[in-house]
C-alpha cells in the first residue's frame, strides 16, 4: 500500500523529512478495524513527533486524524462492520493514518457524520476528542444553560481545539467564552464560531478579560503559548477556578500562583486512554459519535479549513510547515492518494 512516512528527524524543509514509499497491508485483530483512509488532516503532535523522534528500525507512519471506510474488522470486534464510514484519531504506539489502509482499536473510533463529506469529517477527531475532554472531563463543565453559569477563556481560539471547544461551549453550555486570537482573520474566524467575546493575545490578557467579567474567569483553556501567558492567566482566573492544558511549556509555570486563589491545574492527553488501555477507552467511540449526531443535527461545524490536495510526502510537507508557523487557523486537509 501506499504510504507517507519518514525515516529520520529532520528540518521539514529537508528532502528526506517526509518521504513517498510502499508497506505491506496491515491486517486487523482483536478489536481492529481494517479502515481504507480518504482523508487526513494535521496536528500539531505530527510535527512534533517528526522533528524530534527518530524512528528506531522501520519508517515511521505519522497522522493522527483519519477519516474513511471500514474494509475489514477483527474477530473480538462489534461495533462497526465492513462498509461503514468512520472518523477517528487513533493512537500514538501504533502506525498513522497517513497510508491507503490503517488499523485502529473500535473503541477509538466513531461514525462519519452523515452530512459531512470524508474531508469535513477528517478535520474533525483529535480536536473534538480533546476539547470534550478538556471540558467535561477535566474541567467538569456542566451540560446546559443554566442563569449564572460562568465565563470560560480560550487562548487561542483560531486553532483547530480552540475553534471546536468555542463551538460546544457556546452550543452545549451557558457559559460566556471569552477566545483569543490575534489577526482580523483569526479574529473573525473565532466569532464565526460562536465566541461571545473576541481578545487579543499579543496585549495583556488579564486587563482585557477583566473589562469583560471584573470577577475574572472561571475556566481557562491553555492551548498555545501557557508559559508565556502563564501569570496573565492566574491573575485573570476567578477565585476557585479551573485551568486546563494541552501545549508543552519549555519553562514550567509555577503552579504555586494559583495557590491563593484555590484554582486548580490540570493536564488533558487525548491518548490517555489508548496509550494506558484504561477501562473507559470506549468513552472517545461514544463522545465522537456524540459529536457526529451534534454536526448532523446542526448545533457544530466542521472546522475544515485549508485543502492541501492528495495525500502525498510534498504536500503533508507543506501541510507540516503550516502547523510550524504558528499561523493556523482552523484544520488542514489532505485527501486520497
Amino acid at each position: 500500500m501506499k504510504a507517507v512516512a519518514y525515516r529520520h528527524a529532520l528540518p521539514i524543509d529537508q528532502a528526506e523529512s517526509l518521504i513517498d514509499l510502499e508497506l505491506p497491508e496491515p491486517v486487523a485483530a482483536g478489536r481492529d478495524l481494517l479502515v481504507k483512509v480518504e482523508a487526513v488532516s494535521v496536528n500539531p503532535v505530527d510535527v512534533k513527533i517528526r522533528a524530534n523522534a527518530a524512528p528506531q528500525g522501520e519508517p515511521r507512519v505519522l497522522g493522527w486524524d483519519a477519516a474513511g471506510t471500514v474494509v475489514a474488522v477483527g474477530p473480538e470486534a462489534s461495533l462497526f462492520k465492513p462498509g461503514d464510514t468512520v472518523y477517528y484519531a487513533g493512537a500514538l504506539d501504533r502506525p498513522g493514518s497517513n497510508a491507503e489502509l490503517q488499523v485502529v482499536d473500535e473503541r477509538l473510533v466513531g461514525r462519519k457524520p452523515r452530512s459531512l463529506g470524508f474531508a469535513e469529517a477528517a478535520a474533525l477527531p483529535l480536536t473534538a476528542i480533546t476539547a470534550w475532554e478538556l471540558l467535561f472531563d477535566r474541567l467538569g463543565v456542566r451540560l446546559g444553560k443554566p442563569a449564572g453559569a460562568g465565563a470560560l477563556l480560550i487562548v487561542g481560539g483560531a486553532g483547530g481545539v480552540g475553534s471546536i471547544a468555542t463551538q460546544l461551549a457556546r452550543r452545549l453550555t451557558g457559559l460566556t467564552v471569552i477566545a483569543t486570537a490575534s489577526t482580523p482573520a483569526s479574529r473573525e474566524w473565532t466569532l464565526s464560531m460562536g465566541a461571545h467575546h473576541v481578545i487579543d493575545h499579543s496585549r495583556p490578557l488579564a486587563e482585557q478579560v477583566k473589562a469583560i467579567v471584573p470577577g475574572g474567569v472561571d475556566y481557562v483553556l491553555g492551548l498555545t503559548h501557557t508559559g508565556q501567558h502563564f501569570d496573565a492567566i492566574a491573575e485573570a482566573l476567578a477565585p476557585q477556578g479551573k485551568l486546563a492544558v494541552i501545549d508543552d511549556p519549555e519553562t514550567p509555570p509555577d503552579v504555586r500562583k494559583l495557590k491563593t486563589k484555590s484554582a486548580s491545574f490540570h493536564w488533558e492527553f487525548m491518548f490517555t486512554r489508548s496509550r494506558f488501555q484504561t477501562a473507559d477507552m470506549i468513552a472517545q467511540h461514544q463522545l465522537l459519535n456524540e459529536v457526529a449526531d451534534l454536526i448532523d443535527a446542526g448545533l457544530l461545524r466542521t472546522t475544515f479549513n485549508k485543502d492541501f490536495g492528495a495525500l502525498n510526502a510534498a504536500n503533508l510537507k507543506r501541510a507540516h510547515a503550516l502547523i510550524e508557523s504558528g499561523r493556523t487557523t482552523g484544520k488542514a486537509v489532505l485527501s486520497g492518494f
